[in-house]
């Protein structure tokens, strides 16, 4: 890594991760991403995660792994929507685009739970399901285009993979929905909101949401 904003964040993440109890971070990496040093870094060992601190990983695109017999697809990238507002190669990248060749690798096999940034387009959950149609922050139609394109990406392999459950971040809303089929899609909120964070059981695929109090330990 580089940068030393990065590092610092890293160190940060390290110091409460050991406080925590926590062994292992794997990133699956959305948009507004420093792509800059990320990308090289992923290029330079094709296919594997890359280590970057002494807790936290960065996942390729795609990324499967396996836990307690489950099989877990990561899927990152996503489109942001405030790019007008922002400055290409300085705090918006190109490569934050979920591309063909990520959703041909992705969909080669069925998953248990998926985890993604990026929103499928036909999501259950009725607060994300809102969101285009009703456009609050007032998006340009072109940055509203192209994420529904990045959306559809996912709703791909969504389809193919065919995941009990779904996992992403990425629109600022906590909710979950489930389809008529019984595929559950949970929505994170942002950092430091309520539904920010989700437990998951592998063995029985159960789902909780832990408030922000107990979280704090309040």
């Amino acid at each position: 890594m580089t940068g030393c904003r990065s590092d610092l964040a890293l160190l940060d993440i390290d110091y409460w991760s050991r406080r925590s109890g926590i062994e292992r971070i794997l990133v699956t990496l959305g948009n507004h991403e420093p792509y800059n040093e990320y990308t090289p870094l992923l290029e330079a060992h094709p296919g594997r995660a890359i280590r970057v601190s002494q807790f936290v990983w960065l996942l390729p695109r795609p990324w499967r792994l396996e836990i307690h017999g489950r099989e877990i697809l990561s899927l990152g990238g996503a489109a942001s929507v405030d790019r007008k507002w922002r400055t290409p190669g300085k705090d918006w990248w190109d490569d934050e685009r979920i591309l063909d060749e990520h959703v041909v690798a992705a969909s080669a096999r069925s998953a248990d739970v998926m985890v993604t940034h990026e929103s499928p387009d036909d999501t259950p959950v009725a607060q994300v399901a809102a969101l285009p149609r009703c456009n609050p922050n007032g998006f340009p139609d072109d940055a509203l285009e192209e994420s529904a394109a990045s959306r559809a990406q996912v709703d791909k392999v969504w389809t193919a993979v065919n995941p009990k459950l779904l996992f992403h971040g990425h629109m600022h809303v906590a909710g979950s929905g489930t389809t008529a089929d019984g595929h559950t899609v949970v929505s994170l909120g942002r950092d430091a909101a309520e539904g920010n964070a989700a437990l998951l059981d592998l063995v029985d695929m159960s789902v909780g949401i832990p408030s922000l109090r107990v979280l704090r330990g309040w």
